[in-house]
């Protein structure tokens, strides 16, 4: 791939499909106080992103991981309201969808939720994602181009699992500050990272 072809598939948006996830006002307004209390920001907008979180959603499909967040119910990990969600999910065939707006603050990544777009891929392990190569193809276009959008580092391109290490990680709770996930570990985000790089803006 040339440095020009790179840089022109990084500018523009890949495919993306809508199928959005309810996100009426009772759930802005949850947003709200959940970012009040964790980060004390009185809003529920992203404004701004500094940082991509990439997941994996220990799930076979994106209907599947989609229907874990419809739901506007206490997660059953922190027993906290809103729901969690993801701004977009990547197929196990490459297909992008866009589950929620990127002017929304989404619950994916404790202590990042207020600055950070998250990305959920199908699938059980980071080597599902890494493995599949339309799957990993179209994350990578997904991720160049909102790091494009945004002028967000390559470094703050991060895994759920290097949530902690990330210098826009805060958490007003105390008992929350040291929670993170095992999924897209460092080795497997040094890996995503540099194919990245190749799309660099």
């Amino acid at each position: 791939m040339t440095a020009l072809l790179a840089a022109l598939l990084a500018f523009s948006p890949p495919a993306i499909h809508q199928w959005r996830i309810p996100f009426p006002q009772q759930r802005k307004n949850e947003m709200r106080a959940y970012a009040r209390r964790h980060y004390g920001i009185n809003s529920y907008t992203l404004a701004r992103p500094k940082v991509i979180v990439e997941h994996v959603a220990v799930a076979s499909s994106a209907a599947a991981t989609r229907n874990v967040f419809v739901p506007d119910r206490p997660d059953s990990e922190l027993h906290e309201l809103p729901g969690t969600c993801a701004h977009f999910v990547v197929d196990r065939s490459g297909a992008i969808y866009q589950l929620v707006s990127l002017k929304l603050m989404c619950r994916h990544t404790v202590g990042l939720n207020y600055t950070a777009i998250g990305i959920e891929h199908a699938g059980y392990k980071d080597s599902d994602v890494l493995g599949n190569r339309r799957e990993l193809a179209a994350s990578l276009r997904l991720t160049a181009w909102l790091r494009c959008r945004y002028g967000i580092r390559l470094t703050n391109v991060i895994g759920h699992n290097e949530s902690l290490s990330s210098p826009y990680h805060r958490e007003n709770v105390a008992r929350l500050r040291s929670q993170t996930h095992a999924d897209m570990q460092h080795g497997s985000m040094r890996t995503y990272r540099r194919k990245l790089r190749a799309l660099s803006c």
